[in-house]
């Protein structure tokens, strides 16, 4: 993968660049550090209201038109919902259920969703590899969220020892996350609707507000102790996840797209769950059993290959046409059509006859 840096107008292009999904990384690992402490709903919105606020107040500095008509509005608050509550809500409760590494590659998972939404409702082309991907990422999932003994029995679930239902599905984190990925893949299809009658970096602000509100009303009707056990240390987590892997991630997230490193950011989406794996491993001690690091190698790439499904097509009709340029046939039928072709003639002169 090559990185056009005449893409981007800031100093050290590739850190920034990076800086986004490093930021997701790093936010999964310190919510995960933090929820011991509190509650997952009031995780949730403390890391979405303070965020849109910041995000508001930078739009104001630039000058950004805010939303104006009932249409803007309610596309806002169907955002607000689906990627906002619904999405915050399932990864919360499912980071409590699961390690940080495992619960960022079942969150970046979603553009094999939007893959398929984008097919269903905008007939986008998925093509060979993004098919592939879609195929390959099935499995990475399934070995990452079915229990390692379900699938070493042959998922049998006697010989397994297990009972699998409803409840269990719903107490599985990496389930959760997945759930909380398919309200992303929503949320993405759905900001075609928003930026037709908002500016997005203006909507993302206010869907972390509204979406926001619910979580904390959520969490003052159902959760109790929220911060009676915090210490400095998991405030100073909070406001990271908060200020860096919310605001300034998608400030930078935007920022790059609208310059036209949209190529590149796609490509670099597989890079978010591969800092959760390792910060996870670093400062939680997660540790992956053999299937699970098989399916988070596998869902790895069935990301990129369907991030990059229409730059590896071309790669490949461009080498097929190079190929076929470059065979002998071809070569000699060019070289013929090159050259001038000389054919002998004789000409004979005729002398003239004698006059009488």
């Amino acid at each position: 993968m090559q990185l056009k840096h005449t893409d981007i107008k800031l100093p050290f292009q590739s850190v920034f660049l990076i800086a986004p999904f490093f930021l997701w990384g790093t936010a999964m690992v310190a919510m995960k550090g933090v929820l011991p402490h509190t509650t997952p709903f009031f995780v949730a919105g403390w890391r979405l209201v303070p965020a849109g606020l910041l995000i508001l107040l930078f739009t104001t500095f630039q000058g950004r038109p805010q939303p104006k008509t009932w249409k803007a509005w309610f596309w806002i608050s169907i955002f607000a919902v689906v990627d906002g509550a619904l999405f915050q809500g399932f990864l919360a409760e499912g980071l409590e259920r699961t390690g940080a590494g495992l619960g960022s590659v079942m969150i970046d998972s979603q553009p094999l969703a939007v893959a398929i939404l984008s097919l269903w409702l905008f007939q986008d082309k998925i093509g060979f590899w993004g098919w592939l991907g879609l195929v390959i990422g099935v499995g990475g999932i399934s070995l990452i969220g079915l229990p390692d003994e379900l699938i070493l029995s042959g998922f049998n679930l006697e010989t397994a020892g297990m009972a699998w239902g409803l409840d269990h599905l719903f107490q599985s984190g990496e389930w959760l996350m997945l759930l909380a990925s398919l309200s992303m893949a929503v949320g993405t299809v759905l900001v075609r609707w928003v930026c037709r009658h908002c500016d997005p970096v203006v909507a993302t602000g206010w869907h972390m507000i509204i979406g926001g509100l619910p979580l904390f009303a959520l969490s003052g009707g159902l959760e109790s102790e929220q911060w009676i056990h915090l210490a400095t240390s998991d405030w100073l987590a909070l406001a990271y996840s908060t200020v860096f892997g919310s605001a300034i991630a998608y400030a930078l997230f935007f920022y790059f797209a609208s310059s036209g490193s949209l190529t590149s950011l796609s490509s670099l989406t597989f890079l978010t769950p591969v800092f959760a794996l390792l910060f996870g491993n670093l400062f939680l001690g997660e540790v992956l059993s053999p299937l699970q690091s098989l399916g988070v190698g596998l869902t790895l790439v069935s990301i990129y290959l369907v991030n990059q499904r229409d730059t590896l097509a071309e790669k490949l009709k461009f080498n097929r046409s190079e190929v076929q340029s470059n065979s002998p046939n071809e070569q000699q039928l060019n070289s013929s059509e090159d050259k001038p072709v000389e054919i002998p003639v004789e000409v004979r002169l005729r002398e003239p006859e004698p006059k009488l």
